[in-house]
């Protein structure tokens, strides 16, 4: 069982920057990717961000050059720079770990709000 627990979120004005954080914990688990995902109300839950563990990343087209994943695999961490945020931006952000074993596990979230 994964435990992922989530920080960094809230309010931020167009054009400025928020880190989310995500840290797993437990036992027995064998980590294959790390990601972020996001849900804005009435929207339906979208990848953001992905990072396997040999450090191959993925990004969305709508973050591409604004957002940054990296991770600690020592901490079984990762982080999401958001750089240059949108009103569009405005969503929760949930951190998501895939296993090897084809497990995949699901944080709670985290709000990230951009509003003047």
């Amino acid at each position: 069982q994964v435990q992922l627990v989530e920080s960094g979120g809230g309010l931020v004005q167009p054009g400025g920057s928020l880190r989310l954080s995500c840290a797993a914990s437990g036992s027995g688990f064998s980590i294959y990717v790390m990601g972020w995902y996001r849900q804005a109300p009435g929207k339906q839950r979208e990848l953001v961000a992905t990072i396997l563990s040999r450090g191959s990343r993925n990004y969305a087209d709508s973050v591409k050059d604004r957002f940054t994943i990296s991770r600690d695999n020592a901490k079984n961490a990762i982080y999401l720079q958001m750089n240059s945020l949108k009103p569009e931006d405005t969503a929760v952000y949930h951190c998501y770990v895939g296993q090897l074993s084809g497990t995949g596990s699901w944080g709670q979230g985290t709000q990230v709000t951009v509003s003047s």
